[in-house]
């Protein structure tokens, strides 16, 4: 299903963003001092994990590790550590190999072209998109989790099980080319005030929305406990983790091969 919207439609919603943002904008330490290598950071520690918990990391890992070419010359173990309480912590070598590709191959430069960064290990169209628009202010069409719930809110509101495949030619249509950047950053912070605000989160009613699971006493928990153990003593072996978290050892055999399969430990 395409919408075609009006010029007096896009007009009167950009008005009603611009308005917000104006009034409201977030201080995100990532939008001042904007270089490549920051907003590659990011991204990639926003993917899947909540603004104020990146808010805590971001400032420290970026003086820790302040380039593409110190992060290149990193120990994993090191990025490891500074990545702890991120979650999801295979970004952390995924992020360490970005910066080894981009000194190796690219002159220690992040690429502009969708073609090359999508090159780059844990890295897809969205998170391509949001660096071509934050890094360069090009007119990247993308979508993300905030972005998503603006558009359902003000153009789907009454409809269910709705495809970014519908959104995209919107954003595309109310983009403003000639500056992209700010004004993906008004779009976010709208959705993020929508998502504090709104009773029922404008995103359920997205195709490829999903209720995540609670952390506690999940198999993700036991994972970063047992990664966090490694990372301080790198030989504990699998029955001492075994028994030291009460769970059999065939789980725990699991939990290892998967930690080796995203190149975690060794």
């Amino acid at each position: 299903m395409r919408i075609n919207l009006s010029h007096t439609r896009i007009v009167a919603f950009r008005k009603e963003i611009r308005g917000y943002y104006v009034q409201n904008s977030r201080l995100l330490p990532w939008r001042r001092g904007r270089t490549p290598y920051r907003i590659l950071v990011s991204e990639i520690m926003l993917q899947q994990t909540q603004v104020s918990r990146v808010l805590y990391k971001y400032p420290a890992f970026i003086r820790r590790f302040p380039s593409f070419s110190v992060l290149s010359r990193a120990h994993k173990i090191s990025v490891q550590k500074a990545w702890q309480g991120l979650g999801y912590n295979r970004r952390a070598v995924a992020l360490i190999n970005i910066a080894r590709k981009i000194v190796h191959e690219h002159g220690g430069r992040l690429p502009r072209t969708e073609a090359e960064l999508l090159t780059f290990p844990g890295v897809g169209k969205g998170t391509v998109g949001a660096l071509r628009a934050f890094a360069f202010n090009l007119p990247a069409v993308f979508i993300e989790t905030n972005i998503r719930r603006v558009f359902i809110y003000f153009f789907f509101s009454g409809k269910r099980n709705v495809s970014d495949r519908d959104i995209l030619p919107l954003i595309e249509q109310t983009l403003d080319k000639q500056c992209p950047r700010e004004w993906y950053y008004a779009l976010m912070d709208y959705g993020a005030m929508l998502g504090r605000r709104e009773k029922e989160n404008p995103n359920i009613k997205s195709a490829h929305y999903k209720k995540q699971t609670p952390f506690k006493g999940s198999r993700r928990e036991l994972r970063g406990k047992i990664l966090k153990l490694l990372l301080e003593h790198p030989k504990t072996g699998e029955e001492k983790i075994s028994k030291k978290f009460r769970i059999p050892i065939k789980k725990t055999k699991e939990i290892f091969s998967l930690l080796r399969k995203d190149g975690l430990v060794s």
